[in-house]
């Protein structure tokens, strides 16, 4: 009998259907696309003190672009740095004479730098003309007025300056002036205590107490000089400067409450913290700048406008360049293709760049991992579905090589049709991750890791189906379907198992429905093995067109129940019953990611391969339904992938959201955000959902597809390691512009 036009019984939920492998159209809904216009991404340039003795005070940025620090031991400048590429802070000789003054505080005027030491007010700017005397020889703070009118304090007395001239004296009713700012709008001057705020009117020199509180440490006025920010240990207050009334209670509900510095730059207001700097939003919200992927230390000390919009942020250890650049997705892509192809490519593989030094790119290593496979897929997937797009010689060249790794991963073994997890150059066994997995190959060259799993293979298939349909390269369509050939029969040959060197299966390469069946139905790896192994099958028989692998399929799903299996509700999904087998109960303890990236990366072959429409429409269902449960991670992959089913609802804003929220800077640094008082913290449940609403990947630690995004700390190895872009954004960024719901990108004038 042709199977291919064979009439099957499924048995379904208790009754018959009959379905035929013959396809008919499936009409497609029409989907929503984004347009890929420029957007704001930022980036951080970190300068550090090579010092721990010397107090970093003050920051500023001239018309010039010239950016100073104030410093217990003087002016001091940044040097050398790059994103990326730290630099450091140098002491700044560029005007001699300024070595030998006593600057205590320092502001721009004019967008020129002004200076306080302990005779006068002065500048280099203006040909040096501005030199106001004070006669306060302890004076540590001053604030820029009208037509070059200063005020001038000691912490307790204060002087209105004119041309040399005090115009008017007083002293503050508090212990300490802690700051001092000036209204341009009302034509005040703002004077900050630990208990108190004063305001100064210059014409009628008046000095007047209008708010008083606790613990004040810093402020400044909004852009509209209509809101006065307060900050204490304890949150930030809002005064209106118009009506000199407090707005509201005091704001707690920030990332950090103990606030260091208070400042407007750029129209925005900026706070700095003990655990960070963070930027007031529009909808109220925060972005929330914490540990070495943005600031060389987390106690903020200053902020100030830098060149080309940029926000410059001072720390006790340091000065960082909050840079931002105006780019399209296509931007940002073209970006981290060069941030694999530099550093993350292993032989062939998509690899990580371990063993630095605190992010110091020239220590770095390239490593191997379990899943070089399953990385080098996911990345070897992106670069079909850029090929398929563009139709660039660069990308189909990444094709090639990705794909030769692969080829060796069957071939390095001498075991027919077995994947490695990955291969070596011989004598580096010892160096290399879990050395008692690794063997000898019978080419004396090479070394190969054993012990392969079920997320290795689906992400093979995943990857080679993709290029056996897309490419259109008969040299790499063959080749590609050749590996799903002999992968596939190799599992089915070895009743649905991957088995290892010793002839034994591997632990987790088991599709067998022993295996399978003999986890309770709302474990998850019962339904994430059999929607796995048909959408393998499917993929096989679609290209190889051996009937072997669709009998099975329809084996598994007729007489083994794999049908109901893939088809159970993600809402059921759960803890096995205590009276369960152990295994099934270590396996359900809590929700696994890494399934969420394996079924995800197998929808590829379960939906767009499916052996009918009926079985097509209803894998359609199972798709979306999973996909459900994951949107309040917002996951960019997951919402693209479930995008294939030609659906309209996936979350595409918030795939957007995502791709473009990723930080350019993927070395893994220490990120804390467990402490927030931002965060709606939720009790321990079994999806490991942390909070009530994910937090942007950028304020998170790096993670792959199958971490969990609600993870909130990274504790351990500050700037060892650099994660790759291949996997975790070019993925889902290049299937998003293949399956079209992603534009090219639109520029604006």
């Amino acid at each position: 009998m042709n199977m291919r036009k064979a009439i099957y019984i499924l048995f379904l939920g208790g009754g018959l259907f009959f379905t035929s492998f013959l396809h008919a159209e499936v009409k497609k809904e029409k989907q929503p696309v984004y347009q890929d216009v420029p957007f704001m991404q930022e980036y951080s340039i970190k300068y550090y003190s090579k010092s721990d003795t010397i107090h970093l005070l003050k920051v500023g940025c001239d018309r010039n672009g010239d950016i100073k620090i104030l410093t217990s031991s003087g002016l001091y400048k940044p040097y050398d740095g790059q994103f990326q590429y730290p630099g450091t802070l140098a002491k700044d000789h560029s005007y001699r004479p300024m070595e030998l003054k006593k600057i205590s505080d320092m502001a721009v005027y004019q967008d020129q730098f002004v200076y306080l030491d302990d005779k006068a007010v002065l500048s280099n700017s203006w040909a040096g003309k501005l030199f106001s005397k004070h006669a306060l020889p302890d004076a540590v703070s001053f604030a820029t007025g009208n037509d070059f009118n200063f005020l001038v304090t000691n912490g307790k007395e204060i002087r209105l300056l004119h041309e040399s001239k005090i115009e008017w004296s007083g002293s503050f009713p508090d212990v300490k002036i802690l700051s001092v700012r000036y209204d341009t709008s009302h034509n005040l001057y703002w004077l900050l205590g630990k208990t108190q705020l004063c305001n100064f009117d210059p014409i009628k020199k008046l000095l007047k107490s209008v708010f008083q509180a606790d613990n004040m440490t810093s402020f400044d006025l909004s852009a509209d000089k209509k809101t006065v920010y307060i900050g204490t240990t304890n949150g930030y207050f809002q005064f209106d400067a118009g009506t000199m009334k407090q707005i509201g209670a005091i704001v707690q509900r920030m990332p950090c409450t103990n606030i260091t510095t208070v400042k407007e730059v750029n129209g925005s207001m900026w706070f700095g913290s003990t655990e960070g700097a963070f930027q007031l939003r529009s909808d109220g919200k925060y972005n929330f700048f914490n540990g070495e992927r943005w600031l060389p230390g987390n106690v903020v000390v200053d902020f100030a406008k830098g060149e080309n919009g940029s926000v410059l942020i001072l720390t006790e250890k340091g000065l960082t360049e909050m840079a931002y650049r105006n780019w399209t997705l296509a931007d940002k892509a073209e970006f981290y293709e060069k941030q694999v192809r530099l550093r993350h490519i292993r032989n062939g593989f998509n690899s990580s760049y371990d063993s630095m030094d605190k992010g110091n790119l020239s220590t770095g290593r390239l490593s191997d991992s379990d899943n070089d496979g399953l990385w080098t897929s996911m990345y070897l997937g992106g670069e079909i579905f850029r090929y398929a797009v563009t139709k660039s010689e660069d990308a189909l060249q990444n094709c090639r090589e990705s794909l030769d790794a692969m080829e060796k991963l069957y071939s390095v073994n001498g075991l027919k049709g077995f994947p490695s997890r990955s291969f070596e150059r011989s004598g580096w066994m010892k160096h290399l991750s879990d050395p008692d997995r690794w063997k000898n190959s019978a080419d004396t060259e090479w070394d190969w890791k054993a012990t392969t799993s079920s997320d290795e293979a689906i992400g093979h298939i995943f990857a080679l189906g993709a290029m056996a349909e897309l490419i259109g390269d008969p040299d790499l369509t063959k080749r590609s379907i050749h590996l799903i050939d002999i992968l596939m029969t190799h599992i089915v040959e070895h009743d649905m198992y991957l088995v290892d060197f010793d002839g034994k299966p591997t632990m987790w390469g088991k599709w067998n429905p022993v295996y399978v069946n003999a986890r309770p139905k709302n474990v998850g790896d019962r339904k994430i093995n059999s929607s796995n192994i048909i959408a393998m099958l499917q993929t096989a028989y679609h290209f190889t067109h051996k009937d072997i692998f669709m009998q099975k399929a329809f084996d598994l799903m007729n007489n083994y129940g794999y049908y109901e299996n893939l088809m159970q509700k993600m809402a059921n999904i759960g803890k096995a019953d205590p009276t369960a087998d152990l295994l099934s109960r270590e396996l359900s303890e809590d929700w696994n990611h890494s399934d969420d990236e394996m079924y995800f990366v197998g929808y590829w072959g379960l939906y767009r391969y499916a052996l009918n429409d009926t079985l097509k429409t209803n894998f359609k269902a199972a798709i979306i339904d999973h996909w459900q449960i994951e949107r309040p991670e917002k996951e960019g992959a997951w919402n693209i992938f479930t995008a294939l089913t030609g659906t309209p609802n996936f979350d595409l804003n918030e795939a957007a959201w995502w791709l473009k929220e990723y930080p350019m800077d993927m070395i893994e640094w220490v990120i804390i955000n467990s402490n927030r008082k931002d965060i709606d913290k939720l009790e321990p449940n079994f999806r490991k959902q942390t909070i009530r609403e994910v937090l942007p990947p950028q304020e998170r630690p790096i993670s792959r597809h199958n971490g969990n995004m609600f993870s909130l700390d990274r504790t351990h190895g500050n700037g060892n390691s650099e994660s790759s872009a291949g996997d975790i954004w070019l993925l889902p960024y290049w299937m998003g512009r293949y399956l079209g719901v992603i534009s090219s990108p639109l520029r604006k004038n």
